[in-house]
Parts: C-alpha cells; structure tokens; sequence
C-alpha cells in the first residue's frame, strides 16, 4: 500500500470515528427514555449502540476489550446457553425449536452493550453526567405520575389505579415497582449523600425527606417484590456510606409505620404487601411460586448436564414427566400444568433450566464477576454515585426473588443499562453527579 492510500484510510478513519462515537452515545442516552415506553424502539437503540461499538474496533483495531475478566465468563455462560439451545429431541436438547436457539443467540447484544458503555461509550464524565440527569429525569417521572394516580385515582394519562389499589404509575398495567426499584438508588443516593456531606440541620433533614418519600412511593405502589428489593437496596448503600445510615433508619421505620397504617389509606396495597405474603410464605411449597420452582428443580434434575435450553421453561413445564410432589409435599403433582408460565420466576431457576447445573454454575460465576468490578474501591472510597449502581446490580441479582424472565425487555434493558453504566464509573475516574 502506498504512503498515499495509508494517508486516506487514516483520513476516513479520523472522520468516520467521531460520527460512531456521537451515534453510541446518543443511542445510548436515549436507551432509558425509550425504555419506558418504547421496549422494541429501545432494542433498536441497544443495536446501534452495538454496532456503532463493533465499528468502532474494527476501525482501530482494538480488540482489547475482549479481554476484560466478566466478558470471558459471561461469553463462555452464552455459549453454554447456545449449545443447549441447539434442537437435538434424542438429548432433549433445545426444547424451544429454532426460535429458542435464535433467543439465545440474540442475549449477546446485552453483553456488548454493557462492554460498549465501559470501554467506549461512557469514558467521558461530561456524558456520564448527562445519563445521571436522564435518570433523575426518569425517577422523577414515575414517582410523580405514581403519587397524582395515587391523589387523584388516575395518572397524567387518565389511567386509573390497578385492581385493589395498586398504582400503575406512568404505565397502563401496574409495572411501576421493578424500574423504579433499580433506578431510584442510583438516582437518589448521589443526592441524599451530598446533604448530608454538607453537616446542616436543614441539610439533613432535607435527605431524610427525600429517602422517607421514596420508600413511602414504593410503599404505595403495592408490589411486594420491588418493595423488599428497594431495601436490601437501602442497606447496602448504608453499609458502605457512613453517613447514610441513619435516614435510611429512619426512612424504614417511616415505611413500616406507613404499612401499619396502608389498611385505611391504600387498603389494595396493604393486602398484597402483608396479607397476600403472609398467606404465601405460610404454605410457600404449595404456593403458585413455589409450584414454579419445584417444577424448574425437576427439569433440573432430569437435565443436570445440559438443560432444556434457552426459554426451556416455557415448553418444558407442562410436560407429565416433570411433575412431582411440591416442596412440601402437600401437592402429588407440583401443580400440574395449570401452574405454568413462560420462565420460571427466578433468575437462578431459569439459568438451571435452560442450562443445567453447568449454566448455573456459569450463571453465579457471572454474577459475582459483575459484581466485584462494582464493588471495587467503595470499602475504601465510596463514591455515592458508584454506590448506588452496586447495590441496584445487588438488587438484580438477589437469588431470593421472584423475577421476570432475566433477559426480557424491558427489565432486562434496564439491568444491563445500568450494569455497563456502573462498569463505566468503575473503570473510568471522576463521578457522573
């Protein structure tokens, strides 16, 4: 090649990498917007942002990134997944047909995603602190469209309340808890440790409030799952931030005097967050959830090597041959196939599943190399802001829940945003707020 052309391809190279970087980051700041509203839009963006990163690579020759430590684990988990997913009926292999192995093989986009944010997309503070407003922004949304409905019966869009009382938020079905839950500690966090930095009554008082109000929200919305996740959530940051512990004290002991007293201002919810779990955890066993979970032990069981294969849970369940006694014995037939769903409820559930005892092995593994860049330096030096996305990845994670499926839009969306976000903050200095 001559001295010539090596100059050209140098000239489109310093043209054309400006444009991919000011497409990914624009595709991935619109990401959260869209996630709210615009789930198939938001795979759009997700695309964009993948391809603009890959582009990128290619153009530099940068393939580095391919290296990071939770990139090997989480490409060696997907190909696991990928192989069960291929359809050989002889081994039960793959019991979702083509259409399973297609799922499985499109999970790839999140964990380009979440590399693109960490090694490329977020490496400025100026646009690490535009995704924080966007996100403030977002919070604000749904707590306020979920306090009006909850004031006046309907939200900003004339949707009224869901069944007993339980808030919808800016949504038509009530699915205000789980985003809301992952956002509103990243969000929040920041703002609750800079007053209380600040060492003022006023200050003080002002986090307290802030924090009081977003467990009061959640209290409100009446989904029990988000609720107990967003203070597991609470207490992390409180472990790691000094000086947050006591107003997230005093923030719990606000909510559970609130649900002391639901019975008469929020009757739907107070039935679902005490009554309703109550009643569940009595008779867990022969409970709808742990129905679910007896079953994916089952399938477990009878594919500890290989599993049934991406989005197994959905075809497998309602075959005769996984029935057995429920947890507790109560039920000869866990259910039967009146019980079934499309996945299992549970994230570690779904990963035994799909891929037997190996993919969940793979899975936890994941989990914990996601988790440790998260984690690292905040003993030492926590940094609000990085504080706040760790403990919305713990939240995600937390074995003890009923989830949805772990790659569905738009929770997984929202999971995998906040993931690349969070190892963005860890690899890169300087906060976002």
């Amino acid at each position: 090649m001559s001295t010539a052309q090596t100059v050209a391809g140098r000239d489109r190279s310093s043209q054309l990498l400006p444009a991919l970087d000011r497409t990914a980051i624009g595709a991935v700041l619109l990401t959260p917007l869209l996630l709210l509203h615009a789930h198939g839009i938001a795979e759009g963006a997700i695309a964009v942002t993948d391809a603009c990163f890959l582009a990128r690579s290619a153009v530099t020759r940068d393939w580095a990134w391919l290296r990071t430590p939770w990139l090997l684990i989480g490409l060696t988990w997907w190909g696991w997944v990928v192989l069960c997913s291929i359809p050989v009926p002889a081994l039960g292999l793959g019991a979702g047909g083509p259409q399973s192995l297609v799922q499985a093989i499109v999970t790839l986009r999140f964990l380009v995603l979440v590399a693109a944010m960490e090694h490329a997309v977020l490496r400025s503070p100026t646009q690490r602190r535009w995704l924080y407003w966007i996100i403030l922004a977002a919070t604000a949304y749904i707590v306020l469209q979920s306090a009006i409905q909850f004031l006046f019966g309907r939200n900003l869009y004339g949707v009224r309340l869901a069944g007993r009382d339980v808030l919808t938020g800016p949504f038509r079905k009530p699915r205000a808890g789980p985003p809301l839950s992952r956002i509103l500690l990243p969000a929040l966090v920041p703002i609750a440790a800079r007053l209380l930095a600040v060492r003022k009554p006023s200050h003080t008082a002002g986090a307290m409030v802030l924090l009081l109000l977003a467990v009061c929200i959640m209290v409100l919305i009446g989904q029990r799952m988000p609720l107990v996740l967003t203070g597991l959530g609470l207490v992390v940051a409180a472990l790691l931030l000094r000086r947050l512990r006591l107003a997230v004290i005093v923030a719990g002991i606000a909510g559970l005097l609130l649900i002391a007293v639901s019975p008469v201002i929020a009757p739907g919810a107070y039935h679902r967050q005490v009554q309703q779990f109550a009643q569940q955890l009595e008779g867990f066993g022969s409970s709808p959830y742990g129905q679910i979970y007896a079953r994916a032990l089952q399938i477990g069981i009878q594919h500890p090597v290989f599993g049934t294969g991406g989005d197994g849970f959905r075809h497998a369940c309602p075959l005769p041959r996984y029935f057995a006694p429920s947890l507790d014995g109560r039920l000869a037939d866990d259910g039967g196939a009146a019980i079934c769903q499309g996945h299992p409820h549970n994230f570690y559930a779904e990963a035994l599943v799909n891929g037997g005892f190996v993919g969940l092995v793979l899975f936890c593994t994941l989990a914990l190399a996601w988790l440790l860049p998260l984690a690292r330096g905040l003993w030492r030096n926590p940094d609000p802001l990085r504080v706040g996305l760790f403990a919305a990845a713990v939240i995600q994670l937390w074995p003890i829940a009923s989830t949805s499926s772990f790659v569905s839009m738009p929770m997984g969306g929202w999971f995998f945003f906040l993931l690349g976000w969070g190892m963005a903050e860890a690899r890169w200095p300087h906060s976002a707020a």
